[in-house]
């Protein structure tokens, strides 16, 4: 064991492939399991489409178990991360992405149901007088 430091980066063969993970082969005589969870950045769903059994793959030694002989491997760690993708601001659900009047104010503490019953009550009638005097025009 004493070849291998946890951190390294080598590479290894694919020697079995299990629904948990997949044994890699570092060399001869010692192989260590990548989860699943540790086979892409993505979500894998079933691990033999990702991997067979004979694919060289490049691995990081995450741990080794110096009394079971254990060792805990990970391709996504030898990955770069794909970028993510920029996120829309939300719009707060509103229409046209704008926030009613009571919810532009900047409110600090806790308000209760009654209070926020209270300002949309306040717009709905702000509203409804629009909607009036639009109307008698």
């Amino acid at each position: 064991m004493s070849n291998y430091e946890v951190g390294s980066i080598i590479e290894g063969k694919v020697t079995g492939i299990k629904p948990f993970g997949a044994f890699v082969a570092i060399d001869e005589k010692k192989q260590g399991l990548v989860h699943i969870s540790e086979v892409a950045h993505g979500y894998v769903k079933d691990i033999q489409d990702v991997l067979t059994v004979g694919d060289e793959v490049k691995v990081k030694i995450m741990s080794i178990d110096e009394e079971s002989g254990k060792i805990s491997l990970s391709i996504r760690a030898t990955q770069e991360a794909p970028a993510r993708p920029a996120t829309k601001p939300r719009s707060g659900g509103y229409a046209g992405g704008r926030k009613p009047q009571a919810a532009q104010k900047q409110q600090q503490g806790f308000n209760t149901l009654e209070d926020k019953l209270k300002d949309w009550l306040k717009q709905s009638n702000e509203i409804q007088a629009d909607l009036n005097k639009r109307a008698k025009k």
